[in-house]
């Protein structure tokens, strides 16, 4: 038998040692994949095991779409709000107060109808409901609205159970987040939200600017002359809402409020769009009456619209603003009845 030859010997060596490389390669990225695996599902960024008795951990993500889910399906609360950023300020600790009940606040930036709904589901699920309310914008008067703004929406994250959620949160930002969710916990770093979800999004009240916020609030001017829905035109999103007030319990309190944006925001009576968000009123109105609902109207022209020094631009107001409102709401539960100053207007009530 030949003996092999030194170059031959010297090439299978060479193969041996890129064989055992290669082996020790995917080893070791398989052990550092189960090990990031497994420091993200401990840490538990997003609340894969929240539950009523298991409250979310702090919430280090800004991105709601992400951070809510974990606090609709865990904590000790036993009503929330949802809405877009027009209810956002509404803070939790006052509406406890004036309501008697434990709410968290879900409002997300620019969330469209069926974000809200996909959330309000979601806590509807997971806890015994005792108070709801829905801040409404004109977006729940469209014909055609939106099923997702540019922001992308995890459905994975909304469905029962979260199905393989360990694996489907794994990516750079997760582990971003799984990082500042420990140092968090250790006390080395802040929270970016409560853990019922409030936050408070605009600028400290220190940097008012007048001016600034003037010409905010006329470039987010309605145009008068803008074509809109005519006003028999469907409503989809408000046919869903009735539906979900069905999954809320009847001796709920259950609030559907149009939020107060700037009355240069709002359609002017007479115009295309003041016609259809006069009709969008009258059909939440109906559908609260049949859920036993109060339904308050802040989106008329009024003295706290017309008022520019309440509002940073067009559609958000300031935080005094913000606590005004729930004590109005508190009233308008009370008594059922207008404001007399004429801030709003109570649509429904029981």
């Amino acid at each position: 038998m030949a003996s092999r030859s030194p170059e031959w010997s010297s090439h299978e060596a060479a193969a041996r040692a890129w064989r055992t490389f290669a082996r020790s390669l995917i080893a070791a990225t398989a052990l550092i994949g189960i090990a990031i695996i497994a420091f993200v599902a401990l840490l538990d960024p997003y609340g894969l095991r929240a539950a009523p008795g298991h409250p979310p951990g702090p919430i280090m993500d800004a991105n709601q779409r992400l951070s809510y889910p974990q606090i609709a399906r865990g904590g000790a609360f036993d009503a929330a709000v949802f809405g877009t950023s027009t209810a956002r300020l509404l803070d939790p600790n006052a509406l406890d107060a004036a309501f008697d009940v434990r709410f968290a606040n879900l409002a997300v930036n620019a969330a469209t109808p069926d974000e809200q709904i996909r959330l309000a589901k979601l806590f509807l699920a997971h806890h015994r409901v005792r108070a709801v309310l829905f801040g409404l914008d004109a977006t729940w008067c469209s014909a055609d609205p939106p099923a997702r703004t540019a922001n992308a929406f995890p459905d994975w994250l909304y469905a029962e159970g979260a199905p393989w959620g360990v694996l489907r949160q794994v990516n750079l930002r997760s582990v971003t987040v799984a990082a500042q969710v420990g140092l968090a916990r250790l006390g080395l770093e802040q929270p970016r939200m409560r853990r019922d979800g409030y936050a408070v999004f605009t600028p400290p009240e220190d940097r008012y600017d007048p001016e600034r916020a003037r010409a905010h609030i006329r470039a987010g001017a309605a145009d008068p002359t803008a074509a809109a829905d005519s006003e028999d035109a469907p409503m989809p999103a408000l046919a869903r809402l009735d539906d979900l007030l069905n999954r809320v319990p009847a001796a709920a309190l259950k609030l559907l409020v149009f939020t107060p944006v700037h009355a240069a925001a709002q359609g002017a009576p007479g115009t295309a769009q003041g016609r259809r968000e006069a009709a969008c009123k009258s059909r939440v109105a109906a559908i609260g009456a049949r859920h036993g609902a109060t339904v308050v109207d802040f989106r008329i022209a009024s003295p706290l619209t017309r008022q520019d020094a309440n509002y940073w631009d067009a559609l958000h107001y300031r935080l005094p603003v913000a606590a005004r409102i729930v004590a109005d709401l508190k009233e308008a539960v009370a008594t059922g009845a207008d404001d007399p100053a004429g801030t709003y207007r109570v649509l429904a009530h029981p």
